[in-house]
């Protein structure tokens, strides 16, 4: 049996993760339920990461009741063999969970492992070829 290529580019099928909207302040029991729809949309998708949308935040300035929600969903995230990436987070946010020393994946930022397009590495004198 033979295979023959077809003709133009090869049909890339692009991931694009799935998106839980946090619209508020929730309640214990509503947190308990958002931990379970990030496991749904794990599941369900075959993604590993979530995007939780927490721009239109209607909480006022962020506080602890937010780091619980977002730890506990990151939890849930991390059970179910993912994790959750953060879009849109206020900056008083993005310092309280480093005040806290939680570290959560921000959208549209270079991971720490990677070098940002456009910056290489310079070379002092002398230094041996790799």
């Amino acid at each position: 049996m033979s295979y023959s290529r077809p003709p133009g580019l090869p049909i890339v099928d692009a991931m694009t993760p799935p998106v839980l909207v946090l619209a508020g302040p929730a309640t214990r029991d509503e947190v308990r339920g958002l931990g379970d729809d990030v496991r749904a949309l794990l599941h369900g998708s075959g993604a590993r990461v979530v995007v939780c949308d927490v721009g239109g935040w209607g909480l006022g300035p962020p506080g602890l009741a937010a780091v619980d929600l977002l730890a506990k969903l990151q939890l849930a995230a991390r059970r179910a063999g993912g994790r959750i990436r953060l879009r849109d987070p206020d900056p008083a946010l993005r310092a309280l969970l480093d005040l806290v020393g939680l570290r959560f994946e921000v959208e549209g930022e270079v991971e720490e492992r990677e070098p940002a397009l456009g910056v290489e590495e310079a070379v002092e004198p002398g230094d041996p070829a790799v």
